[in-house]
């Protein structure tokens, strides 16, 4: 089978949000299906990320720390900007399109005789073969250890048939309602699904109702929190001090901070107060493999790691180029990630005009989102993805219509893009974001590599 054969068959099987729960969320079938595969992911160390917004900016941190540790570290994130093999790494490289061609046959033709057989009541779904596919990949690679972000909720999410090293909890909101609760206390609920009965979790205070579910569950468990507040640095409301322009003429945020006895540099190019929080998690989680014996890990491969890091589409700034203007591209996909992308262009960017380009899922809170950010735009160019649960640029008109901003329907996202280009003065900047899907077009019609 060929890769494009391959990918083809994928996403005939659906969106991963396009299964009804009980054909998503269901442990019992990804066991069936991996055990057909003779438990490939009992054959590497693992770290469970879970979290609302953040968990895959933590897991990326995380994993260019463990390669800057000379580890053989391993990535699963979901979902990708712009080609599948995104959602697969090692040591930061993409799964070649030759192996995931084969292996997406193998795990297929396993899946088509399970079903024969009456042992699964259905072909497994887009995100469970992803997953068994990550875990075929990473074991025949032999990774000393892979960092595996839940894809929706963790409870009953694909990637929770590992038996982890430890879990960690990033910040949960809002997000996927439909599908895990309507209030942060239910989602929270899902979310530490992922920790283990006297196992080890690694999270930050957050919101009082999902604190309170945190702090219960592990109580609940015999488990141990390990809190990353001392690696949180003491940023004060409304500063700047730690925000510097970096060697790239992008904004990093630089910071001392101890880590093993030692004064180490923090710098991170992922841009937005929000991140020293994910920063922190994956600094903790890096101390917490250390102490449980993962060798490499040191005060100096965490700083070269931070500063190494690359999770593109989250607050990516393309500069000023030919008759373009400078781009900012954050994937802000719910009301949590909208005010995160908020204070980040309020911090840099409080003295020049926004154009946004605006698009979203119809299943996303679109009206907390644009009260949220279509205040900040000079003008709102909304529009439409390439994908079928994508709002209309009318609905989103409708949805911002109450925040007196200028909202302009353009239905193509390359057309849209070109009218914003058209709309932005010598110090506009673009802003593309409201949906990972929007952005991933924005960056293969940019030719930008995610």
């Amino acid at each position: 089978m060929s890769y494009e054969t391959a990918v083809a068959s994928m996403f005939a099987l659906g969106h991963e949000l396009a299964h009804t729960p009980s054909q998503k969320f269901d442990l019992a079938h990804m066991r069936i299906l991996l055990a057909a595969m003779d438990h490939p992911e009992r054959s590497f160390p693992s770290v469970l990320i879970a979290g609302t917004n953040g968990k895959g900016s933590t897991a990326a941190t995380l994993a260019s720390i463990l390669q800057a540790s000379g580890l053989k570290a391993a990535l699963y994130t979901s979902p990708h900007l712009i080609r599948i093999n995104e959602r697969i790494r090692i040591n930061g490289q993409q799964i070649c399109d030759d192996t995931f061609a084969a292996l997406h046959t193998e795990v297929d033709r396993v899946a088509e005789r399970l079903v024969e057989h009456g042992d699964l009541p259905w072909h497994p779904s887009f995100f469970e073969m992803m997953t068994a596919i990550a875990f075929a990949h990473f074991a025949r690679e032999h990774v000393e250890i892979a960092v595996l972000e839940v894809g929706m909720g963790g409870r009953l999410d694909a990637t929770n048939v590992v038996e982890p090293l430890f879990s960690v909890i990033a910040d949960i909101s809002l997000d996927h309602q439909k599908f895990l609760g309507n209030t942060v206390g239910e989602i929270a609920r899902e979310k530490i699904g992922i920790i283990r009965p006297g196992g080890v979790v690694v999270t930050l205070p957050q919101q009082p109702e999902a604190n309170d579910v945190i702090g219960n569950t592990i109580l609940d468990l015999g488990a141990k929190g390990v809190s990353a507040v001392q690696y949180v640095p003491p940023v004060s409301p409304g500063s700047t001090d730690y925000l510097k322009p970096g060697a790239d003429a992008n904004f990093r945020y630089r910071y001392p901070l101890q880590v093993f006895g030692k004064q180490i540099l923090v710098e991170t190019p992922l841009v937005g107060r929000h991140q020293l929080r994910n920063v922190a998690l994956a600094i903790a989680a890096a101390d917490e493999l250390n102490k449980q014996g993962m060798t490499g890990i040191t005060a100096e491969s965490i700083e070269r790691g931070i500063r190494a890091t690359r999770w593109p589409g989250r607050f990516q700034v393309i500069p000023r180029h030919g008759n373009w203007p400078e781009i900012v591209l954050d994937v802000a996909h719910n009301p949590a990630g909208a005010w995160a992308l908020r204070s980040a262009l309020s911090e840099r960017y409080d003295d020049r005009p926004l154009i946004f380009v605006f698009g979203a899922m119809r299943d996303k809170a679109i009206s907390e989102m644009t009260e949220i950010l279509f205040p900040l735009a000079e003008r709102v160019i909304a529009t439409r993805p390439e994908n079928p649960r994508s709002a209309s640029p009318e609905e989103i008109h409708q949805a911002g219509s109450r925040t007196g901003a200028e909202i302009v329907a353009v239905a193509e996202v390359a057309a849209a893009l070109d009218r914003a280009r058209q709309a932005a003065g010598p110090q506009a900047v673009i802003v593309v974001t409201g949906s990972i899907y929007l952005v991933g077009e924005v960056m293969r019609l940019l030719e930008v590599s995610a």
